[in-house]
C-alpha cells in the first residue's frame, strides 16, 4: 500500500492513498485504510448495513460509502488452487441483469472459477473447463443439475470425468410434474418411488430401486405412451405428458444417478452451491441501489472473501 503526503489540513499532515485515492489526516493512514477495509469486509460478508457499521465503527455514513464505493471499483482476482482428485459442482444462478456461473470445489466450498454471462452456454462452459484443466485442476467428478449445455461441455472437454446428476433436482422436478395428489395409479406409484431417491444409501438399495422402476414402466407403459390425435391436422401428442416427462427424465439420468455409492466423496446433489447462491443473494439484497457494475463487483468481493475462510 503506497501513501504520499498531500499538504496539510488544520495543521495536520494530509495523506493520499495512491491505490484508492482516499485522503487521510493522521500519522498512520495505512492503518486507517486497513481498518476501513475490515468494515468493508463486514459490509460484504456479514450482512451489516451502513446503520450498524456507523454505530460500530464510529465513522460517518458518508465516509463509509465513499470508502466502499472506491473498493467496489477495485474488484479482486480469485485464484485457482491446483488440486488433485477434485469433485466439482457446476451450477448457475440468475439475477435480473445477468447470470452467474460458478465452479465450486466440494472439498471446502472454494469457488475455483466463475463467470458473468447471460445464460448457460456450451461454448463458455467448455472454455472454463479447458482453463481449469490447463491451470492444474485434476477433476475426478462433476455434479450438475443436468443442463444440456453443461453435460455437452463435460463430455467434450473432460470425457473421462465422472458425471453425477443432482438427485435433488431430479426429485424436485418430478414431484412438480406429478403433483402432490396424482389421479392415476401410475402417477401415484411413480411419486412414491421418486420420494425414495434420496434414501438410496447402498448398492442393494440401488438395485432394488432400479428394478422397481423398470417393473413400474412395464406395468404402465401403455398408459405412459398413450397418444391423443387431432383428426383434422393428423398431429398427435402424448396424453399424459407430465407423467411421461417424469419417466423420461429419470430414464435419461439413470446411468449417472448413483456414482456416489462407489465413491462417497462424490456429492450427489448441488445443494452446497445452491446454498452458497442463496446466502449471496440475501447479502446483496441488503444493499439495494447499487449499479449493475457495482452489483457484479460486490459479488466478486463476496466470492473473494468467502474463499479466504
Amino acid at each position: 500500500m503506497e501513501v504520499i503526503c498531500w499538504g496539510k489540513q488544520l495543521g495536520k499532515q494530509r495523506f493520499k492513498c495512491k491505490n484508492c485515492g482516499i485522503f487521510f489526516t493522521q500519522n498512520r493512514p495505512e492503518q486507517k485504510i486497513q481498518n476501513r477495509y475490515v468494515w468493508f469486509k463486514k459490509w460484504v460478508l456479514e450482512r451489516h448495513t451502513y446503520k450498524t457499521l456507523t454505530r460500530d465503527s464510529g465513522l460517518s455514513k458518508d465516509t463509509l460509502q465513499k470508502t466502499f464505493y472506491v473498493l467496489l471499483g477495485q474488484a479482486p482476482v480469485v485464484k485457482i488452487i491446483k488440486r488433485d482428485d477434485v469433485h466439482l459442482r457446476i451450477d448457475a444462478t440468475y439475477f435480473k441483469q445477468f447470470c452467474l456461473l460458478c465452479y465450486q470445489d466440494d472439498e471446502d466450498g472454494y469457488i475455483q472459477l466463475f463467470r458473468f454471462t447471460d445464460g448457460e452456454h456450451y461454448e463458455e462452459i467448455k472454455e472454463d473447463l479447458d482453463n481449469l484443466i490447463r491451470l492444474g485442476l485434476r477433476l475426478e467428478s462433476i455434479t450438475t443439475d443436468g443442463h444440456k449445455s453443461i453435460l455437452k461441455a463435460i463430455r467434450k472437454s473432460v470425457p473421462q470425468v465422472i458425471i453425477q446428476r443432482c438427485l435433488v433436482h431430479i426429485q424436485r422436478m418430478c414431484l412438480l410434474w406429478l403433483t402432490r395428489y396424482p389421479k392415476h395409479q401410475a402417477g401415484q406409484e411413480l411419486r412414491q418411488m421418486v420420494l425414495q431417491i434420496l434414501k438410496i444409501k447402498t448398492n442393494n438399495d440401488r438395485l432394488f430401486w432400479i428394478a422397481g422402476f423398470h417393473q413400474w414402466y412395464e406395468k404402465h407403459k401403455d398408459y405412459i405412451n398413450e397418444k391423443t390425435y387431432n383428426i383434422e391436422t393428423g398431429r398427435y401428442w402424448y396424453t399424459h405428458k407430465l407423467l411421461r416427462r417424469s419417466y423420461i427424465t429419470i430414464k435419461r439420468a439413470l446411468p449417472n444417478m448413483f456414482h456416489y455409492l462407489a465413491n462417497p466423496k462424490i456429492p450427489n446433489t448441488t445443494n452446497g452451491i445452491e446454498g452458497y447462491f442463496s446466502h449471496l443473494k440475501n447479502h446483496l439484497d441488503l444493499h439495494r441501489g447499487l449499479t449493475t457494475k457495482n452489483r457484479i463487483n460486490f459479488i466478486k468481493w463476496y466470492i473473494y472473501f468467502s474463499n479466504e475462510k
